[in-house]
Formats: C-alpha cells, sequence, structure tokens
C-alpha cells in the first residue's frame, strides 16, 4: 500500500448558486495541486449546495447544473493527475424520479466513477426522495496508484448498524476491501451531532477495519446551518484529525499505510474530545447562520430596536459580530414608561459596541393614541393596558 495524500475541501457552497460554487472548487483544487495531493473531496451536492429542494423540479436548473459539470470537467484539466470528488444531482433513466444524488469522481476531463446515493432521508429537515431515486446496491472502488479508494454519500455510511434501513451500504463497500473510504456529506449542526459523528464512523472504521475521511459542507442555509468539522477516523486510533467548526477549511493529509499524517509528513495534533462549549457553539452557529443570510439574501445592513434589556443587547451583539459595527445600526424610542436607565443602558452599550444608535423619543404618539382611545371609549386607558402601549 502505497503514500496516499488526499485533501478534504470543505466549503461553504450556497444554494442556486453554480457558477459561484465551481469558482470555490477550482480554488481548493488548485491548492490540492499545489500540495501534491491525488484526491481533493468536496461536500454532498456540492455543485448545487444542500439542499436545492424543489429547485430540482425546474428543467432549466437541471440543465445549468449538467452544464456545470462540464465546466468541472474542463477545469480539471488544470489540476493534471488530480481526482476531483464532486457531489451533483445527475439525470437517470428508467422508471421512477429522474434524478440521482450522485458522487462523481473527475479527472482530467473525464468521469472515472459515478456512484448513486442509496439512502435517502425522509426524517426531520430532510426530503431526498421527493426528488431522487436511490441508487442501486453496489459498491464503488477507483485505483488510484497503489490505493483502493471506495466511496459513500451520508446517510449511506450512517446504517452500519442496521437499524434504520435493510440494506447496509457500508457493509457491501467493505466486502470490496478498499485502502481507504471517502464519504461526501451534508450534515447540518445541532448540539451532540460532532459527537455522534465520531462515534458512528469510527466504530464502523474499526468494525471493517478501513480508515476514512469525511467531509461536510458549512454555510448558513435559511434555517439549516452546517458546522463543517470534517474528520479522518484511523481503525485504530479513531478520530484523529478535526478540520474547524463553522468555517470554511482546505486541508491536505497524509495517509501513510497505517496513520493519518499532517501534509509535511508530521503527527496530527490531538483531537480536543469535548468540541466547543454549549454557549460558544451556539454563538458561533447563530453568527455564521446571520452572516450567510444577509449574505445570500443580498443585503449588508440590520436595523435592530434597542430597549436597554438582555435581548435587545444580545442581538445587537450578534448582529455586529456577523456583519460588523459599520453595517449595524441601534434605535430606541421613549416614552414616558421608559427608564432613564433604558436610554442610557443603550447610549453605553451601543459606544462600546461602535454602533450608531437613533433616539426616536415616541412620547406624543403614545400620548396621542391614549387620548384618542379615551375620547372613543369614554373612558381613559389604565394599568397595564396604558403601559403595554408603548410596546404596541
Amino acid at each position: 500500500m502505497s503514500h496516499f495524500r488526499i485533501t478534504l475541501a470543505q466549503l461553504n457552497p450556497t444554494i442556486g448558486d453554480i457558477d459561484g460554487n465551481i469558482g470555490l472548487m477550482c480554488r481548493a483544487a488548485a491548492q490540492a495541486h499545489a500540495e501534491q495531493a491525488q484526491m481533493v473531496v468536496f461536500p454532498e451536492l456540492s455543485l448545487t449546495a444542500y439542499s436545492p429542494g424543489d429547485l430540482l423540479d425546474e428543467p432549466e436548473f437541471i440543465e445549468r447544473a449538467a452544464a456545470g459539470l462540464n465546466t468541472l470537467l474542463v477545469a480539471s484539466h488544470a489540476t493534471p493527475g488530480l481526482y476531483w470528488v464532486v457531489g451533483a444531482p445527475t439525470r437517470r433513466s428508467g422508471p421512477g424520479k429522474p434524478l440521482e444524488n450522485s458522487l462523481l469522481v473527475i479527472c482530467d476531463g473525464a468521469v472515472v466513477v459515478r456512484y448513486a446515493k442509496q439512502l435517502l432521508p425522509t426524517y426531520n429537515i430532510f426530503d431526498e426522495r421527493r426528488h431522487f431515486e436511490p441508487g442501486p446496491d453496489v459498491a464503488r472502488i477507483l485505483r488510484v496508484g497503489g490505493m483502493q479508494v471506495g466511496f459513500l454519500i451520508c446517510e449511506d455510511g450512517w446504517n452500519d448498524a442496521g437499524s434504520d434501513y435493510a440494506v447496509n451500504p457500508f457493509s457491501r463497500l467493505a466486502d470490496a476491501h478498499p485502502d481507504l473510504l471517502v464519504t461526501i456529506n451534508a450534515s447540518p449542526s445541532n448540539i451532540g451531532k460532532r459527537e455522534q459523528r465520531h462515534r458512528l464512523f469510527a466504530a464502523a472504521s474499526q468494525r471493517h477495519q478501513i480508515p476514512l475521511v469525511y467531509v461536510n459542507q458549512i454555510g448558513g442555509h435559511d434555517q439549516l446551518v452546517f458546522d463543517g468539522a470534517s474528520f479522518a477516523v484511523s481503525p485504530k486510533a479513531g478520530v484523529v484529525f478535526e478540520a474547524p467548526r463553522f468555517a470554511e477549511a482546505v486541508s491536505t493529509l497524509l495517509w501513510d499505510g497505517t496513520r493519518f499524517l499532517s501534509a509535511a509528513g508530521e503527527a496530527l495534533p490531538p483531537i480536543v474530545a469535548g468540541g466547543l462549549p454549549v454557549m460558544e457553539f451556539y454563538r458561533r452557529q447563530i453568527v455564521l447562520g446571520l452572516r450567510d443570510y444577509a449574505r445570500r439574501c443580498g443585503f449588508s445592513r440590520a436595523v435592530v430596536g434597542s430597549s436597554g434589556g438582555i435581548d435587545s443587547a444580545l442581538t445587537l451583539a450578534l448582529a455586529v459580530e456577523a456583519l460588523g459595527a459599520d453595517h449595524v445600526v441601534a434605535i430606541t424610542m421613549p416614552s414616558s414608561f421608559s427608564t432613564p436607565g433604558s436610554v442610557g443602558d443603550s447610549q453605553v452599550l451601543c459606544r462600546r459596541l461602535g454602533i450608531r444608535l437613533i433616539e426616536h423619543p415616541i412620547r406624543d404618539l403614545v400620548g396621542q393614541f391614549a387620548a384618542d382611545f379615551a375620547s372613543a371609549c369614554n373612558g381613559p386607558l389604565r394599568g397595564l393596558a396604558l403601559e403595554n402601549l408603548q410596546a404596541r
């Protein structure tokens, strides 16, 4: 078994931005080639980002995806000898859905491996069976130099215990005796997900005695945030490498036949077992989600109401981290029920965050509405109803 250099390209693709996603992949492939990698691995559906949803029902979108694949084939000529592992929707023939969720290996302008995802999740936020037909129960192996490399797509690797599906693609692939397994993924982020991935794939690697690399996308897509945290597993040592969470990363590793090493051939630093503290996890997830939501919707500025309380203070701090102080404006709207501290706290907070604070008093507006109510209803607002008038 020869040494094998492999690059894990943990990217932040944008749903539907096929040209932009191709640009991300081309830059990562150029880096992998410069680092003398033999293979560069991208996330699941990296061409379109995960998940395109009902865009997959649009013929024009599928045409753009097919044209994008042709662009990647041409681009691969710029990295001779480098194998690109790409995720993309592809057409199929025969009965059933017209598309497959595919993994394609391309090199020097040609597709050398095509593998279709077998296990299509339809639980929680997933609805893949709506658009894709399951792939055949077969293993896909590619010889690269002296290495036999096998391939899986996300859910295909999560059923090694056999508890969720009748088919176990991991076991089928193990029967083909690959020297290394590559799995491409779009696994959303939540508390405990990182540890769940490590536990499942370390157990499968040990059971089948196959080292593996797991490449995940990052980024915020409306209500979903993907955390990356791509990793490498050896059968004896478990998880030995982990890419950053909530950040793009292009990392080249060396498999020397018994262990994973850095691109320079040095021992890898130990993995932090506990991961991120809970509040730090939430902070990074929220900031990435906010930043990507704004960027992908095409706006860069936010206006946030500042009451002087904890909720608005936290919202402003997160907005500043996500968008920058120059892109956030706070507004306070005091009336007769506002305490001096609420306005003063807003002023101190905004000064410390370095953001503009607009003060727009609504005392006269609240007073006029209260007077109109009293005139129309033959009696004034009192108590809690009067106090809530400011908020309304």
